[in-house]
């Protein structure tokens, strides 16, 4: 049976190659965008984690996502942050989409704050020295070789000058005077979002009693009642699938089409292979194959045909992530062993479902109507 089974495979090469780079095809959709969406999120996850802020104080209440859009709150708010007990920084800044030439994020920060929370390191430049400077990270840098210190970007309708190269992992890859963003907004001495760093503690629950007593100190001061203040345990916390909206949605209707497409392609491919061979089917019948035994036959030359899919399929994935890395530094793109044994099991299942129908077809042949077949 089983050199049967490769016979048939090889006896119609075209047809199996096919097959299997549609099921390669749809492990790669499964793992590129999954790769993608979590690599999105956990770089999110990561970047943050390297501001050096303890708390996150915000106008109102909002989601897991930092607003991008114009700052609404007084700056001075900073100086009353400040004179709170346990408080040791707090930074103002401010997001905002640009939509020129990418789409990326841009955070406009007061320099000295900013820095207090974490120090900036320098791969090349320095610090702003004028309203148009920009700060990028070394991960920007290294995705546009033009992007050098001295060097021109143009956003929001300005040129701005490439004054420093930072290491990554400081909150965004781009930064701008605030002064600079609230004149751009027409918004001056604004702010969207409030950093903060407090005491250390001596463990990490005391470190955790300090930012619950800070959060609680700013939520009882006149006027920012019904601000939204989070710990960044609590922000992170809140970037995960099941808080930002739609992300399972894409994700789900990706690999919905995904594994239709497989499932699709292999009921094609096995409905035709069991009309062609109608008379296979009765020959192994009239010498006393039964019903399990016809659709043993189908389903394990599935599964190969599938099998071999799937390990082209999570090649090609591991390949486009390479290859996106080198060409695209910037990209966040995760590829993880859980993800992959997931996308195996949707494609094993969605191609064994595929030729369960045909399977059945052939095991209810009549011998005899299948021997006169012509």
């Amino acid at each position: 049976m089983n050199k049967l089974i490769i016979g048939n495979l090889v006896h119609r090469p075209l047809r199996s190659i096919i097959s299997a780079l549609a099921v390669a095809i749809e492990v790669v959709m499964i793992l590129s965008i999954v790769g993608i969406f979590y690599g999105i999120l956990n770089n999110s996850r990561t970047e943050q984690s390297g501001t050096g802020y303890d708390l996150i104080v915000r106008p109102s209440a909002s989601g897991a996502l930092l607003s991008s859009g114009a700052a609404s709150a007084d700056v001075r708010i900073a100086d009353v942050l400040r004179k709170m007990p346990h408080v040791q920084v707090v930074a103002p800044g401010s997001v905002k989409l640009n939509l020129s030439s990418s789409v990326d994020n841009i955070v406009g920060i007061d320099y000295a704050s900013y820095n207090a929370l974490r120090p900036f390191v320098f791969v090349a430049g320095g610090p702003f020295e004028s309203p148009y400077d920009i700060l990028v990270d070394d991960l920007q840098a290294a995705a546009n070789p033009k992007l050098q210190v001295g060097s021109k970007i143009k956003l929001f309708n300005h040129d701005f000058t490439v004054r420093g190269i930072v290491e990554h992992g400081k909150g965004a890859r781009k930064f701008i005077p605030l002064e600079t963003m609230d004149a751009l907004d027409g918004t001056p001495g604004k702010a969207a979002t409030f950093f903060i760093r407090t005491d250390d503690g001596s463990t990490p629950d005391a470190k955790q009693t300090i930012q619950n007593q800070v959060k609680s100190e700013i939520l009882a001061t006149d006027g920012l009642q019904d601000w939204s203040v989070q710990t960044i345990q609590e922000f992170l916390a809140g970037l995960t699938p099941d808080r930002i909206p739609g992300f399972k949605i894409a994700l789900d209707v990706v690999i919905g089409i995904a594994t239709i497409i497989g499932f699709l392609v292999i009921f094609q491919s096995m409905y035709t292979a069991v009309m062609e061979r109608t008379r296979e089917i009765g020959i192994l019948k009239s010498m006393g194959a039964g019903k399990f035994a016809i659709v043993s036959v189908v389903l394990r030359e599935t599964t190969l045909l599938t099998s071999v899919g799937i390990a082209l399929g999570v090649i090609f994935a591991y390949a486009l992530r390479n290859g996106l890395h080198a060409r695209f530094p910037t990209l966040s793109f995760e590829l993880t062993p859980a993800w992959d044994l997931k996308a195996v099991i949707i494609a094993l299942c969605g191609s064994v479902l595929g030729a369960l129908y045909p399977a059945l077809k052939a095991a209810r042949k009549d011998p005899i109507d299948a021997l006169s077949y012509e």
